[in-house]
């Protein structure tokens, strides 16, 4: 059975995508369609707050493209090199909260140890962020999306957190989606699930695949990487088959393997599609 996934391939340099991996596993044929490009913005604003960690009570991450802003920033020579000598030692005296493993594994990337990973989404991470700072100490520095959510701010300014957002990336439809969408339906018919990784996702994407799908689309298993998603997808007037347990390729490959189990290949004799 063919599952497509709503998300930008990994790094070819660190390997196999986990997502196709853990999937395949379970003998389904997974494909990524990249749906988001990216702005990067504000990034000599955000290493200049980067070089006074003395103003800051720790960070915050909940995104994989806040670490990118910093990677960015990073190439060049002389702040990489400040960073190397001082700034890490320094941001590592103090907590770096992230709130999942892919965000974990790039804070480690950039030489911070991160905590909070288990939490799984902004709601439980704010709880954790609260369990540990006490009111009114320094701001936490917060690098996000233009399009961040604001559950986790207002937990934290609700419990008297202090947190300073700085803007460092700019979501935008990728120029290819509507492109690759169709091939991917004219080519290999209308998978048996479809994995979403983001509201936005929800947002760009949702359209072209009721038209792609047609009447086949009460047929689709319409999995969410998490809660969010969840209710993007819910808003939308979509039904969801199940939805990862925390945002990772074992446990979201488990997600669709139980929604998908009990079912049978479906093919009808006018269709390339596969349930």
């Amino acid at each position: 059975m063919k599952v497509l996934l709503l998300k930008d391939p990994k790094d070819k340099d660190s390997g196999p995508d986990p997502y196709i991996k853990e999937l395949g596993l379970y003998g389904f044929e997974a494909t990524l369609i990249p749906v988001l490009s990216f702005e990067f913005v504000s990034l000599e604003s955000l290493f200049e707050k980067l070089s006074h960690p003395e103003c800051y009570g720790g960070l915050i991450f909940t995104s994989p493209r806040a670490l990118e802003a910093i990677k960015i920033c990073l190439k060049e020579s002389s702040k990489n090199e400040a960073w190397s000598k001082s700034l890490k030692q320094r941001w590592n005296s103090k907590p770096v909260y992230v709130v999942g493993k892919a965000t974990a594994s790039l804070v480690e990337e950039i030489g911070l140890t991160p905590q909070g990973e288990e939490s799984g989404n902004a709601e439980k991470l704010a709880e954790y962020i609260c369990s540990r700072e006490k009111p009114n100490s320094s701001a936490l520095l917060f690098p996000c999306g233009a399009l961040k959510r604001e559950v986790l701010p207002t937990v934290l300014r609700e419990k008297g957190v202090p947190l300073e957002s700085v803007t460092v990336y700019q979501t935008a439809q990728h120029t290819d989606l509507q492109e690759s969408l169709s091939r991917y339906f004219s080519q290999q018919g209308v998978p048996a699930s479809i994995v979403f990784f983001s509201p936005s996702g929800v947002k760009f994407c949702l359209q072209n695949i009721q038209k792609l799908s047609g009447d086949f689309i009460n047929h689709i298993k319409f999995a969410a990487i998490g809660p969010t998603t969840a209710e993007a997808l819910e808003g939308a007037g979509i039904p969801v088959s199940c939805t990862a347990q925390s945002p990772t390729a074992p446990d979201l490959a488990a997600a669709v393997q139980k929604a998908l189990g009990s079912h049978n290949c479906f093919c009808p004799s006018n269709s390339t599609a596969c349930f």
